[in-house]
């Protein structure tokens, strides 16, 4: 029998509720208003009280109203059909509700259940089977769906039987297995999981021992994120966090993308949706929607389903990392997420950490980057999760909680600055600050060392060098003025210009430059350090200036995916022609 109750307190989304019988930490509940019933979610037990945040508004909610306890958490479901699909924190699905918002109390199912599946069999009768096993598989997309033992399952069971190859709904008995017990279980292509719980899905977890490639040179070359890594990109508002994940999201070198808008605003938010179904795969040559799933709440939306959206987009990526695939997610902006935990969390009227952030913020947030990471499943393939997020920190302050907190949990850090986005030089991402500690990895430094070059990571950190000695000797230029330094500043001075113009930056909405392979970053490189290594004499700064901006000019002007045209050729000549007479 379901654990009942009444409203007894109302504080905007929090609701305190007087029940009459056991009830859990994250249980579901329903809140009897009218005709409707509102979602909601335990977040506190206090003897006969419980502290409930409603995923709704909770507008002409009175003390008295009956609440029903489901005995369940927050679930995801799970099954062929979520890709190409846009929904909500609580997996609305935001393409078949009746108007432009969804009306309060309605809850839409997040798969088809009409739509046929061309099943192919895996398993076969009499195959011993734990939880995560594949049974068999669709075609979604272009992509397999595993169907999967369910998660839930505990110890090993004998397969019954299975269906065989044919068209299916997601809601057709697949197979038959049997437990330790002798009992016939069902299993079906769909099941559910708690997003707030982690889908240990696999019998390892090891080091990330590979980079996944983003086709950004200022995140492949100098701070590479490992296949199944973390990494957080912070910055003030207007600095380009926003492009510089979508052109991840498009060159990523990965199978299956999820963008989390977490509490991001409107117009954005209507971007993902205009833009993403018109974005080609450069990979595939598909559409970038096709192996996306989009999970959305906007800032308008109750503080409950904000926090809700990220751990369902979690979810949903650990349930494709359990079928072999490599999976990306991007939540945009876990600021906002955190914001959502911030004003629970004062409802509540707890202890307060800084700025008014829980105590244990960084706890929560390690929590949830730990999710990510490149895992061995049962059948001996890997599978990952890798994860990047947005910190949109007030007035660019990376001092502030959720940065410093993210900065723990996450191994990769894109610091965006407003000095470079004032100047156009995109992505803004300051150079000197940034880090990525998976270079200090031996796994990685030896990926690297054989698929790019023996000695890449040393060229990685020359190259950082060249820009800190740029940046000391720009700082003293404008202290003492032209005049007042020796040329040589001037020259390291170019040279780190050199490396901004031609390595750092790049054009996002170009057709050759947007995407930049690993191959052509090796190249761009050595051809920029080695002019770099020269000695180069000089009669006044004027002369220095202009020979290293007609350098800069020739470079941006080679086509580097085409090595052996003709036009790139001429290029190559003019520079080399430029270079000896600079000597």
């Amino acid at each position: 029998m379901k654990t009942t109750g009444k409203v007894t307190g109302i504080v905007s989304n929090l609701v305190t509720v007087e029940v009459n019988g056991p009830v859990s930490q994250n249980e579901l509940c329903y809140i009897t208003l009218g005709d409707t019933k509102l979602m909601a979610e335990v977040i506190k037990v206090n003897g006969k009280n419980a502290a409930v945040q409603v995923f709704e508004s909770t507008r002409g909610l009175k003390n008295g109203n009956e609440v029903e306890f489901e005995d369940k958490m927050l679930e995801a479901t799970l099954g062929p059909g979520l890709l190409s699909s846009s929904y909500d924190g609580l997996q609305n699905d935001l393409t078949t509700m009746t108007g432009v918002f969804l009306k309060r109390g309605e809850y839409t199912d997040p798969l088809n259940h009409e739509k046929l599946w061309d099943f192919t069999p895996i398993a076969k009768a009499g195959d011993k089977v734990i939880a995560a096993d594949w049974l068999g598989e669709v075609k979604e997309g272009w992509l397999p769906h595993k169907i999967m033992v369910p998660f839930s399952f505990k110890g090993e069971y004998t397969v019954k039987s299975i269906i065989p190859a044919g068209q299916y709904n997601i809601d057709k008995e697949i197979a038959v297995l049997v437990n330790e017990a002798g009992e016939d279980v069902p299993v079906t292509m769909t099941q559910k999981w708690p997003v707030k719980m982690a889908i240990k899905a696999y019998v390892e977890k090891p080091r990330p021992c590979r980079i996944m490639e983003t086709g950004v040179r200022v995140i492949d070359t100098l701070n590479p994120i490992a296949e199944g890594g973390t990494g957080f990109i912070p910055g003030p508002f207007g600095c380009g966090k926003t492009v510089l994940q979508h052109a991840i999201a498009k060159q990523g070198d990965a199978e299956v993308i999820v963008m989390a808008a977490c509490g991001e605003r409107a117009n954005e938010v209507v971007e993902i949706f205009t833009e993403f179904p018109e974005l080609i795969d450069p990979h595939t040559g598909r559409h970038l929607m096709e192996r996306t799933t989009i999970i959305c709440n906007t800032s308008n939306m109750p503080v409950a389903a904000r926090e809700a959206s990220v751990y369902t987009a979690m979810t949903i990526c650990e349930y494709y990392r359990a079928m072999g695939l490599k999976v990306l997610l991007l939540a945009d902006s876990t600021s906002r997420w955190a914001q959502a935990l911030r004003e629970m969390s004062n409802r509540m009227e707890e202890l307060p950490g800084a700025d008014a952030f829980p105590v244990d913020l960084s706890a929560i947030i390690s929590n949830f980057y730990s999710r990510a990471g490149m895992v061995v499943l049962n059948n001996g393939q890997t599978g990952s999760v890798t994860f990047i997020g947005t910190v949109s920190p007030a007035g660019g302050n990376l001092k502030e909680p959720v940065t410093e907190s993210t900065k723990k949990a996450a191994r990769c850090f894109y610091a965006l600055e407003q000095n470079r986005a004032d100047k156009k030089r995109y992505p803004a991402v300051n150079p000197i600050d940034s880090y990525s500690k998976y270079l200090e990895y031996p796994e990685i430094k030896e990926y690297l060392d054989q698929t790019v070059m023996p000695g890449w990571v040393e060229m990685v950190e020359k190259t950082k060098n060249i820009i800190r000695k740029g940046k000391e000797a720009n700082d003293q230029i404008n202290i003492l003025g032209d005049d007042g330094v020796p040329m040589s500043y001037h020259e390291i001075f170019w040279k780190s210009e050199l490396v901004d113009f031609v390595i750092l930056q790049q054009d996002a909405f170009d057709a050759i430059d947007a995407l930049c392979p690993v191959e052509r970053q090796k190249y761009m490189l050595q051809l920029v350090l080695g002019i770099c290594d020269k000695d180069f004499t000089f009669e006044d700064y004027e002369k220095c200036r202009s020979f290293f901006k007609e350098i800069i000019n020739i470079l941006r002007q080679m086509n580097y995916s085409e090595f052996k045209s003709e036009k790139f050729n001429n290029y190559q000549q003019q520079l080399t022609n430029l270079i000896d007479n600079g000597n």
